[in-house]
């Protein structure tokens, strides 16, 4: 077979990612799936973004990636979650046209220079002096590379859940990787099983929608991608039911036939994304649970009641559904099921995802912890752009905490591991303020040109955008507002005070009853600017004081990221150190002391030790005379 650049192996949201970068940055690949027309399937929800998860579909973008490319080509409903509240925990959802986002994945990696595509079952690596260097498939044939990514999804030893029936599947009607899983654990990796699921799916046809509360998108809907010029399909209504005290009922009499409460599974499941046995168990004093009904398409008929995941039987399930208002003649189109998989205990990984044990082996997706899409292409992109410098012995690309969602992600994974499905929110991120869904182009899009995964014109697009927020900013601090009747007036019918002396309207704006466009009205001026530029504009100067305070703390962050630590230190001869702290940090090598610090137990006290060491260092590591 012929010797590719890289081999990754999976097809979904982090597979995808990984295989378009390696070949966009001009490495020849091969990409390994057991289906081809199983490339992208969204196995959860029909849905991309959410709160915490849209940013890091931003950042994807601004990166170079395709998943908010393919959200906005395949959404049928776009809605800003946390509208009302500040921009730093806003987060835009889509509902997705499942069907037209697998064939729109097809299409792209069919397009794709330097891109392979095989299906086939990748049954262990080649790995020579702790080196990896290629795939063995079922077919006994050996595929080379100089650099693998693992993103496997579900199927490490996959193994499905519907009552107390239970079968090897990597997901439902489709193989798990058993022989992968176990080359794995021969290699040394310590692996974890995780648990995750999904719903039933139901026949729109069958469910009273009259009797359910309708939630639309937004009345102008934004885009994931900076790139995207305009959202082409219409948008279609989500609905909203309840389970009630009937259903509750049920699931309780039934908890014998449940896997979860059986003893059957024992894995780890998803703390913020749990069954609905689950939900009823932990949370009984709850006379109700919320149930989302989202369509998987404008050509199906099916429906993803979201918040009835379960491994219920067949025949509780349908009892649970037909309990719920709107959903009582409801038709089952499939049923919904639980599924262990085995996961890398991720603090196995660098920063770059690159594998401590084996060089040049890359790990994305949820084999790394991780459940959500979204989290998965972040990791893939991460880890393609990674395998990709690798081949062109250039310098790794790592983002850190105070640089995006996918650095802190990485960095929670890699620093301080998971004992669950780790999935991302705004509350994990220290500089949420600044690390905004709506800037992630003025964060990113450099890095991304530079790696040379965005192009010219779509640069241009972000520099034009910082220009105009930079002319913004000096128009605001030069034109004021007089004090006159009229002024006082309005501002009093905006809900806020009186001037009495001369404003600015970078002052004004600040104001949290002032916004911009009712403040360009007021003062008689007007600007040229594109709305995404108004809408930075805006959020700078309101919340300067606090982005402000912010970026010291991100400076203060900085400092100890800046002081690295030698891969080879003997932390043995580190005079202070304690020795579970000694064991830590020769576990998990950090890269500098801003990731030391991170580690669970590792002490302020010890960072000081370090720092005071690493400076009597050299360049080399070496200790310098006298020291």
């Amino acid at each position: 077979m012929d010797k590719y650049d890289v081999i990754v192996i999976g097809a979904g949201h982090a597979g995808i990612e990984a295989s378009l970068a390696c070949a966009r940055l001009g490495c020849k690949a091969l990409m390994v799936t057991f289906r081809r027309e199983a490339i992208g399937l969204m196995s959860c929800n029909p849905a991309i973004g959410g709160v915490g998860k849209a940013q890091l579909v931003r950042e994807i973008d601004a990166l170079g990636g395709e998943m908010a490319k393919a959200a906005d080509s395949c959404g049928i409903q776009f809605r800003i979650l946390n509208a009302s509240k500040g921009p730093a925990v806003q987060s835009l959802r889509a509902q997705v046209d499942k069907y037209k986002y697998l064939a729109y994945m097809r299409r792209v990696l069919r397009g794709q220079k330097d891109l392979t595509v095989k299906e086939a079952e990748v049954t262990g690596l080649i790995v020579k002096d702790g080196t990896a260097g290629g795939v063995v498939l079922n077919s006994k044939e050996e595929a080379y590379s100089s650099c693998v990514v693992i993103a496997a999804g579900t199927f490490l030893d996959g193994l499905v859940h519907i009552g107390l029936d239970h079968h090897s599947a990597g997901r439902i009607d489709e193989p798990a990787s058993i022989k992968l899983t176990e080359n794995l654990k021969g290699l040394g990796f310590d692996l974890l099983r995780f648990k995750t699921g999904t719903c039933a799916r139901l026949d729109k046809n069958s469910i009273d929608f009259s009797r359910l509360i309708v939630q639309k998108g937004d009345d102008i809907p934004q885009a994931f991608s900076f790139s995207t010029k305009r959202l082409i399909y219409r948008q279609v209504p989500c609905y909203i039911t309840y389970t009630n005290e009937k259903t509750h009922r049920i699931i309780l009499d039934n908890l014998g036939r449940s896997p979860l409460y059986s003893g059957i599974i024992r894995s780890t499941g998803v703390r913020y994304c749990p069954s609905v046995e689950d939900k009823i168990v932990k949370f009984r004093d709850k006379a109700r649970h919320q149930v989302f009904l989202e369509p998987e398409g404008l050509k199906t008929d099916e429906i993803y009641p979201n918040g009835l995941s379960t491994s219920l039987p067949a025949d509780v399930q349908l009892k649970i559904i037909h309990s719920i208002e709107g959903l009582e003649k409801a038709r089952v189109i499939r049923y919904g099921y639980g599924i262990e998989h085995a996961v890398i205990e991720p603090r196995q990984l660098y920063p770059t995802l690159e594998a401590k044990l084996v060089k040049n082996l890359y790990l994305a997706g949820q084999i790394n912890g991780t459940t959500g899409y979204e989290e998965a292409a972040a990791l893939g992109l991460i880890a393609g752009v990674n395998a990709a410098l690798r081949i062109k012995k250039k310098e790794p690309f790592i983002l850190d905490r105070a640089s995006s969602y996918i650095g802190v992600l990485i960095d929670d994974l890699t620093t301080k591991g998971t004992p669950e499905p780790y999935r991302m929110f705004t509350s994990r991120v220290e500089y949420r303020l600044i690390l905004r869904q709506d800037n992630a182009d003025l964060r990113l899009r450099d890095l991304g040109c530079n790696l040379g995964l965005v192009g010219k014109k779509d640069h241009f697009k972000t520099e034009k955008k910082r220009s105009e927020i930079q002319k913004g900013t000096d128009f605001l601090k030069g034109q004021y507002i007089k004090p006159c009747v009229k002024v006082n007036q309005k501002l009093r019918q905006l809900g806020t005070s009186a001037i009495k002396n001369r404003v600015s309207l970078e002052e004004m704006l600040k104001r949290p009853q002032i916004s911009l466009k009712s403040l360009l009205k007021l003062s008689g001026c007007s600007v040229k600017f594109s709305e995404c530029a108004l809408q930075q504009l805006e959020i700078e100067v309101k919340y300067s004081g606090f982005i402000q305070r912010q970026s010291k703390e991100v400076e203060r962050f900085k400092n100890l990221e800046r002081v690295r630590i030698p891969q080879h230190l003997d932390y043995a001869v580190v005079p202070g150190l304690s020795c579970e702290i000694r064991e830590k940090l020769d576990s998990l090598k950090p890269l500098n002391l801003g990731q030391a610090s991170r580690i669970s137990g590792i002490t302020p006290a010890a960072i000081s030790i370090l720092m005071v060491y690493l400076r009597r260092m050299d360049g080399q590591g070496k200790l310098l005379p006298g020291a």
